[in-house]
């Protein structure tokens, strides 16, 4: 095992943890309701925070695939490198994230006539694959969301040493982790032809 690199309980620690989370939960939810788009800020497609999304997302998928077989195969300075970087990369896919709705707004699942609201006609080329879309982002939208202070916990344990609370909380914490990487790769494929 590693040696701890944090302390123990310490309540500064916890506090950051709650203050971060509450700090990006709001951040998204309210910069959601800001739009910019057509504006031309941007001397680029804002489509493009989209497409970094996914592949920030596969990418953290790959990592998350990878640190369960390092633990796995006890290569333990291995795991924590790959999943400082799950981490690091799923906090620049925030920024990216926040960066597309900001700037590009808001995207339906179906729409292709420009006009806000899908018709009868939309609805009905869509189909179930709407459906299915719309399942795939209800229950990722509020697991990324509730996933984060745990995921730092978790990290946290592991770095204070702390592997037996780090092992119980990553039982439930990675599956979540990992499910709202894939969701995100194909909540993108699903949308991509939309996007303006």
């Amino acid at each position: 095992m590693l040696q701890p690199v944090l302390q123990r309980n310490d309540k500064k620690a916890k506090t950051l943890i709650y203050t971060v989370s509450i700090i990006v939960f709001a951040a998204v939810t309210i910069l959601g309701k800001y739009n910019l788009a057509g504006k031309d800020i941007l001397p680029f497609n804002p489509s493009v925070f989209a497409t970094a999304n996914a592949w920030i997302n596969a990418t953290v998928t790959l990592l998350l695939i990878a640190g369960l077989l390092t633990i796995k195969n006890q290569q333990y300075v291995l795991h924590k490198n790959i999943m400082l970087a799950a981490m690091f990369l799923s906090m620049l896919f925030l920024v990216s994230y926040i960066g597309h709705h900001l700037f590009a707004g808001e995207t339906a699942y179906g729409e292709t006539d420009g006009i806000k609201g899908l018709s009868d006609a939309e609805l009905a080329a869509a189909g179930s694959t709407r459906t299915f879309y719309l399942a795939l982002l209800i229950t990722h939208i509020p697991l990324a969301g509730l996933a984060m202070p745990f995921i730092l916990f978790a990290a946290y344990r592991a770095l204070t040493g702390d592997y037996e609370k780090h092992k119980k909380m990553v039982r439930y914490v990675w599956p979540v982790w990992l499910y709202v990487a894939i969701t995100g790769v194909a909540i993108y494929w699903m949308i991509e032809p939309y996007y303006k």
